[in-house]
């Protein structure tokens, strides 16, 4: 039998005779005996190993039997170890009824009786074995409880999971559709214009002027939905990592001062007003497209949430680094916002009626990280927002693409986003 699985019992007597002769009385090949030839020895032994029994002679020099019982039910690990007390003068002093009052479960005079002996022995050994076993069983069941328990719970949450990306897929598709519907009801509505000026031969309604302007506000709806589907694209892009970064020589002054000329249209509708200051020439290798595009982003959120303020655009340069600034005099973005906003759909205010799925930002720092770079926000509430995009100067140009650092698929942002997304419209 492997020794693991021995029980083992305990013989405590100060003379070694005794012990020897009690061992191979009592010795098995499903036990495993251990001797002391004092209390202090057999408390040793007790703090060390898990016995079924313990056999104690009373006469013991220094401290007898009776003593080391009451030492061992005053120990937490030694409290419930059964103890048959031995003893050759146990009759007329009455060591019996001493014992049975220090725990003991039965006692034996000397001389033994070799059957009574084994049969005790084996009893004990036997209610051992059975504990030991039942104890087992019930750290098994607990044990199965508990991982019934989690996998419960675990279910549970799929559940919710589940039912929460059904929610997710309906708001985001109703969301998309208003965001579409938007621009496409401008475009509707200046079609049926055009159609009923035609029908009446109204000659006056396409002159040159009209006609331009017709052509502007044409312009800027199919922009609009041209920006939607490029964001959903580049977040797919992102995902599967196929967002190219395609790095060129270009000068970041000429490149922003351009767009700042092309978002002029918007500037004047959100009524107020751009202030630009660069450095001369700030020329690096990156992708061309892709800076203007994390550019235009700021550019958009800064005449989104401006509230009319001023607009300060800044170019400068480090010895390492091309830096872009952008800063409004708008609502602000708390402290609790700012660690999320450049997350997939997060908006800086819910309440601000403004269109796009918020994904501006979230693109933004994907590419400028996909540079080396970084992107900082510093604001408080009702006192605007800076944000600062910082590019290291690249050596040679190096093809890269972007990973997505946040799961699109995770449900709990996306449900919130479109949520607030959702408040922003109604």
């Amino acid at each position: 039998m492997p020794k693991d699985s021995r029980v083992k019992l305990l013989i405590v007597d100060d003379l070694p005779e005794n012990l020897l002769a009690l061992e191979a009385l009592i010795m098995g090949d499903d036990r495993e005996v251990f001797s002391a030839l004092s209390a202090d020895d057999a408390l040793s032994l007790l703090l060390q190993h898990d016995f079924a029994l313990a056999i104690i002679d009373v006469q013991m020099p220094d401290m007898n039997g009776f003593e080391l019982a009451e030492l061992m039910r005053g120990t937490e690990k030694t409290r419930s170890v059964p103890i048959i007390f031995v003893s050759a003068a146990g009759r007329e002093r009455n060591y019996a009824f001493t014992g049975y009052e220090n725990g003991a479960v039965d006692f034996l005079q000397k001389p033994l009786d070799n059957h009574a002996v084994k049969s005790k022995v084996s009893v004990f050994v036997e209610l051992y074995r059975q504990r030991k076993a039942v104890k087992e069983q019930v750290v098994a069941l607990e044990r199965s409880r508990r991982e019934q328990q989690v996998l419960l719970q675990q279910l549970e949450a799929t559940r919710s999971e589940l039912e929460q990306a059904v929610r997710m897929r309906d708001d985001f598709m109703s969301v998309v559709a208003h965001e579409v519907r938007t621009p496409l009801n401008g475009l509707i509505l200046e079609t049926q214009l055009r159609k009923m000026h035609l029908a009446r031969d109204n000659a006056a309604a396409f002159s040159m002027d009209k006609v331009r302007a017709m052509v502007e506000r044409d312009e800027r709806q199919i922009k609009s939905l041209i920006r939607l589907i490029e964001d959903m694209l580049d977040v797919s892009r992102i995902r599967t990592g196929k967002l190219s970064i395609r790095p060129s020589r270009f000068n970041l002054t000429a490149l922003v001062a351009n767009l700042l000329r092309n978002f002029q249209p918007q500037i004047t509708a959100a009524e107020c007003s751009v202030t630009y200051t660069a450095d001369p020439s700030v020329e690096g290798l990156w992708d061309e497209f892709r800076i203007e595009q994390v550019v235009s982003n700021l550019l958009t959120n800064a005449l989104r949430y401006g509230g009319k303020g001023p607009i300060d655009v800044r170019i400068y340069k480090t010895p390492e680094h091309a830096c872009i600034e952008v800063q409004d005099r708008g609502i602000g973005i708390s402290e609790e916002n700012q660690k999320r906003i450049f997350q997939q759909f997060e908006r800086v205010s819910s309440k601000a009626a403004t269109s796009g799925l918020g994904l501006g930002l979230f693109i933004s720092e994907q590419i400028v990280t996909a540079h080396g770079g970084t992107i900082t926000v510093d604001s408080r509430l009702n006192e605007g927002a800076l944000f600062c995009v910082c590019l290291p100067f690249q050596k040679t140009a190096i093809h890269k693409t972007v990973e997505l650092t946040q799961p699109l698929s995770d449900p709990t942002v996306v449900s919130a986003a479109i949520d607030r997304t959702k408040a922003s419209h109604e």
